[in-house]
């Protein structure tokens, strides 16, 4: 623990809330750990650094965290040379709110500026006060950060960074910046180091993976929407790849070229994640999603039609600001129709900053748990259905 000896090297633990490209970013944050001298703490011991990557989509990730943050205390006053860095989407959002909360925490850094984390704990014990730097726009790309991967035969490989859409539920747009994309080259050099490594399965990450290409820094590469189709193919032709995903793709931008290459591409799992987010028309209006539930079917009549075995999962948000009844039966209808293996689906939770938690109407809720209990047991009743087709 910290303080023991002068001359021991720092233990971290990286704690990860949140999505799959948070995940990804907690693998880059150990390696720049073990890159400036720290080691992995054991399971039971007290880390001289805990880091928290966060998630700021949902009110209870900050519960969460600020309930954490608060059991720690005790061991941190236990153990004074100990340190506590809060970083990722709810530091970019808060800033100089979370030292306010929890006057404890010695660093907090933001989406942009992961690569800063050895320098700021320095710092931060040197001066003896807390550090607070967050990023205004991209330092750079994650990707030539070291990385500590968590698994040896899986890998993400990150095609873009932020998002250009504008869903009214959702700040993760103004946490993570405009959409960036990493050049082709610079993607499959990745993944083929990664092979040469022995990972045989790699998921390409990106907030909206099939807008990629739209946004390369390049002028004279850059609006190729059939980009990434491209990349899909070009990652099956790396020898020793045996398995390629991607997440999230977004409905209103998913071409046939990508259902093509999929069906075309042997290495590419037949899975699909694709958000629905609500089947009535007039939510998905309100939330801004620039697609219709008609849209959203279609798309996985073309998946299946190529990919007849397709495993397609999707999030639904249930309770948004001005869902009435009859909205709530067309999501129920869209469902049903749809079939997805599983759903990821979530009660509706405001987050300050967004239009949609200025919206009137919020529902209240009680009505909002009954929808999601219902939702959820249509969706069980689904993905049971669906497996035991599976069997035999």
């Amino acid at each position: 623990m910290a303080g023991e000896t002068a001359t021991a090297r720092r233990t971290y633990q990286v704690r990860t809330f949140g999505c799959q490209m948070n995940v990804h970013d907690s693998e880059r944050l150990s390696g720049l750990l073990e890159d400036s001298g720290y080691l992995p703490a054991g399971e039971d011991a007290d880390p001289d650094v805990v880091v928290f990557n966060t998630c700021a989509v949902r009110e209870n990730a900050d519960n969460r965290l600020y309930g954490t943050l608060g059991q720690l205390k005790k061991v941190k006053d236990a153990h004074p040379g100990m340190q506590i860095a809060v970083g990722g989407c709810m530091a970019q959002k808060d800033k100089d709110v979370v030292v306010d909360r929890a006057p404890w925490v010695d660093v907090v850094f933001g989406t942009h500026n992961m690569g800063s984390l050895p320098t700021l704990l320095s710092r931060s014990a040197h001066n003896r006060r807390a550090e607070v730097e967050i990023a205004d726009s991209l330092e750079q790309f994650p990707s030539v950060l070291p990385a500590k991967r968590e698994s040896a035969y899986a890998g993400w490989v990150s095609v873009s960074v932020g998002c250009n859409n504008t869903c009214t539920f959702c700040i993760v747009p103004s946490l993570r910046g405009t959409e960036q994309d990493r050049r082709p080259g610079d993607i499959l050099a990745e993944v083929k180091a990664l092979v040469d490594q022995g990972v045989t399965e790699v998921t390409l990450l990106g907030q909206n993976v099939n807008a990629y290409g739209v946004h390369f820094s390049d002028p004279a590469i850059a609006r190729d929407r059939s980009a990434f189709s491209k990349l899909l193919r070009a990652c099956g032709e790396i020898e020793g790849l045996e398995r390629l995903r991607f997440t999230s793709p977004h409905p209103a931008e998913f071409t046939d070229d990508v259902i093509d290459a999929m069906a075309e591409t042997p290495v590419v799992c037949p899975q699909l994640h694709m958000p629905l987010q609500s089947g009535s028309d007039k939510v998905l209006k309100d939330m801004r999603r620039s697609y219709r539930s008609k849209k959203f079917l279609g798309i996985l009549d073309k998946v299946r039609a190529k990919l007849p075995d397709a495993a397609i999962t999707t999030d639904i948000i249930v309770g948004f600001p001005g869902e009435t009844e009859e909205d709530f039966q067309d999501t129920l209808r869209v469902v049903e129709q749809a079939r997805f293996t599983s759903a990821f689906t979530f009660q509706y939770s405001p987050r300050p900053g967004t239009p949609a938690a200025d919206l009137a109407d919020q529902v209240p809720k009680a009505v909002v748990q009954d929808r999601y209990e219902r939702l959820l047991a249509l969706q069980e009743r689904i993905s049971a259905e669906e497996n035991a087709k599976l069997v035999g």
